[in-house]
């Protein structure tokens, strides 16, 4: 902490999404942003000027930091978190947490020996409208879920799969909407493109679809609860709900002939617009100045990782039916 209680913070890897956590930062008045770090130095020392601080290297950046975010690709995640913890420093990592479910439990394991805080970005958790859904949820008992995140290809340079880098997001929606575990899995990819669909039956009979493409001439970022009560949709994107509620089907006589119509309720709760990567930043500082557990935690990190891998498995041999057997 400086002595003006801010919390010293640090941002390793300073590419487009690194930019933001920057961005974010020193626009806060929590926190001081006491430097970045990056392989690319030029890049770095641009980042830094840009935000008023100072470009450093790993090492000596972990030195002067209480917390620090990791934005670096998935292959260095576990290493880089793991010097972090090392020295003492709490983390932000993003998303996926790491490759290796193994590695990602030796972090969880340092994290809690040096009670450090450890969150994963698992961004979408601070959209507002998944904030809006969530209060919905207690009045329904929901059926079904379903989740389309569709786009054409990326022009940034990404190594993981459709499945690791898109559906994630949605996988950990689905698992931090419900107290459930997985009982199967299933999932099937069109072959050589990346366009995967997965269908997870929960042990509290929620059925989940979920469709991940980066193939789409259209962004869609979309989800929708299906409940006995109404259907309730959402839209990542423009961060909007809407509550479809009992339909009036019915009979009517218009110019001498009878018609079939269907009218339904919708309602469009308020939703309080913001930033979702500044909502999740500001919670790893709330949970770090307050020794708090993480929204987002490691463990949370890890049940999406292992579901990526048994969807990815899935895709990969088509007859498979990935059953559970017992909680993660």
């Amino acid at each position: 902490m400086t002595d003006d209680g801010a919390l010293r913070v640090g941002v390793i890897g300073v590419g487009s999404m690194g930019a933001h956590h920057a961005r974010v930062y020193a626009s806060s008045a929590a926190v001081d942003l006491v430097g970045v770090a990056d392989t690319d130095w030029d890049r770095a020392k641009e980042i830094a000027e840009k935000h008023g601080t100072r470009a450093l290297n790993r090492g000596t950046l972990l030195q002067a930091v209480d917390a620090v975010s990791v934005v670096v690709p998935t292959q260095f995640h576990a290493s880089i978190v793991r010097e972090a913890l090392e020295a003492d420093t709490s983390v932000l990592v993003e998303k996926p947490f790491v490759d290796d479910p193994a590695a990602g439990r030796e972090l969880i394991a340092l994290a809690d020996r040096r009670d450090l805080r450890l969150q994963v970005g698992h961004i979408e958790r601070f959209n507002p409208a998944v904030r809006a859904l969530v209060d919905v949820l207690p009045e329904m008992d929901v059926l079904a879920v379903d989740a389309r995140r569709l786009g054409p290809p990326v022009d940034r340079e990404n190594t993981d799969g459709v499945v690791e880098d898109l559906m994630i997001h949605d996988l950990d929606i689905l698992l931090s909407l419900f107290d459930a575990e997985v009982d199967e899995t299933y999932a099937a990819g069109i072959d050589g493109e990346p366009h995967v669909t997965a269908t997870l039956q929960l042990d509290n009979g929620v059925l989940g679809t979920l469709t991940a493409s980066r193939i789409t001439h259209q962004k869609v970022r979309e989800l929708a609860v299906t409940g006995r009560e109404c259907r309730v949709t959402v839209n990542y994107l423009t961060q909007s709900v809407k509550i479809h509620r009992h339909s009036l089907p019915g009979y009517v006589e218009s110019n001498g002939d009878l018609r079939y119509r269907s009218e339904s309720v919708v309602e469009r709760p308020q939703v309080n617009s913001g930033e979702p990567l500044r909502g999740e930043i500001e919670s790893f500082v709330s949970s770090v100045t307050e020794g708090t557990a993480p929204e987002v935690t490691g463990h949370d990190g890890l049940r999406a990782i292992e579901l990526v891998r048994e969807i990815s498995d899935a895709v990969d041999d088509p007859e498979a039916t990935i059953a559970q057997t017992g909680g993660r």
